[in-house]
């Protein structure tokens, strides 16, 4: 589980630095081409940022799994992954499908709060699993 939540960690960070120096460089380049709104850069610097927090968020978990040794810890690790594929990825679609060729993506909209129902879920078991272990 440690090394799962560092490797995805890792990568998940990694992607989100690129994603957010593109939107930074390359996506504003767009806007006056009418394919990238300055929403969508905007939705597309939220992905971004989100990823970046819960990529770390998900280093803390795995971390912290020799310490903390219940069973919400390793959830709380897949919600945040869960999380930033459906917030981050919802996101990162919907924010350039103009741009990318795919306009009609609109089905992905309900998908977001999904992943951001993860991440809170994720950080209530991280919550709840540091309240179990202090009990023990």
């Amino acid at each position: 589980m440690q090394k799962r939540f560092l490797v995805f960690s890792g990568f998940s960070g990694a992607i989100a630095v690129c994603l957010g120096a593109m939107a930074a460089h390359f996506l504003k380049t767009k806007l006056e081409t009418g394919l990238i709104t300055e929403t969508n850069l905007q939705t597309f610097e939220t992905a971004a940022r989100y990823q970046i927090y819960h990529s770390i968020a998900l280093m803390v978990v795995a971390l912290f799994s020799d310490k903390i040794k219940n069973k919400l810890l390793p959830k709380a690790g897949y919600c945040f992954m869960i999380g930033i594929v459906l917030f981050s990825g919802s996101l990162y679609l919907l924010s350039t499908a103009n741009l990318i060729g795919m306009p009609n993506v609109n089905w992905l909209g309900p998908i977001t709060p999904i992943g951001g129902l993860f991440f809170i879920a994720g950080w209530l078991l991280l919550a709840f699993s540091a309240i179990k272990t202090s009990k023990s």
